[in-house]
């Protein structure tokens, strides 16, 4: 796995090239900002980048808008967030287009080596991982609350297809169903979950969330 690591942190950054190395993974390089992140992503074209939130120059929200950037130019290079903050605004619109191949790990929650390195893993494979305190701050965010359990098993498995981030046609594939099936099935979980269209909110992103907060 090629990995390119964004953390203004000296300390935190050197370890966690060290830490991946050790179990067998290229760093292809450690950057301290957004735009080194960019330029050796585009050099490097890496597996995952693993990136800090707040970085130079103003340390607000650098790292998840270089992250954005990141995934729109290179969609098969997976991101992992590892911070001490959750920026809800970004991290959604991170999540928007395509959830799969995203992570959002909280610093102070990984205590565990081979978690954070499984995690990563997973998100290097098109996996979403997520932690739930992030999951709790997006839903609370966007202020929808959780029914996944009011889903029949067909929805569920809709919804988790939506989770990988498959699109109708995709899903309809995969279950071998007809696209409008599954359209069906979509509006269905909008409904049970309580997710009617409304301004700027992205309805298969907060559905997501729900999925992966239940």
């Amino acid at each position: 796995m090629r990995i390119v690591i964004a953390e203004d942190l000296a300390i935190l950054r050197e370890g966690l090239a060290q830490l991946l190395a050790e179990h067998g993974h290229e760093v292809c390089a450690a950057v301290t900002d957004g735009d080194a992140l960019l330029a050796a992503a585009a050099r490097y074209q890496p597996d995952v980048a693993v990136v800090d939130v707040r970085m130079p120059p103003t340390f607000t929200d650098e790292g998840l808008r270089a992250a954005i950037t990141l995934r729109a130019s290179q969609p098969r290079t997976g991101v992992l967030v590892f911070s001490q903050y959750v920026e809800t605004r970004y991290a959604a619109r991170l999540l928007a287009d395509q959830p799969a191949g995203v992570g959002y790990l909280l610093k102070d929650r990984v205590a565990d080596v081979a978690e954070f390195v499984g995690a990563l893993e997973r998100v290097a494979a098109g996996g979403t991982v997520l932690d739930p305190e992030v999951v709790r701050m997006l839903m609370r965010a966007s202020g929808q609350v959780g029914g996944v359990g009011a889903l029949t098993g067909r929805e569920r498995e809709v919804l988790a297809l939506m989770a990988e981030g498959r699109s109708n046609a995709g899903i309809a594939a995969a279950l071998v169903v007809s696209p409008g099936a599954v359209e069906k099935h979509v509006a269905a979980i909008f409904g049970k979950l309580g997710l009617p269209p409304a301004g700027n909110d992205n309805r298969r992103v907060l559905a997501v969330l729900q999925y992966l907060g239940g």
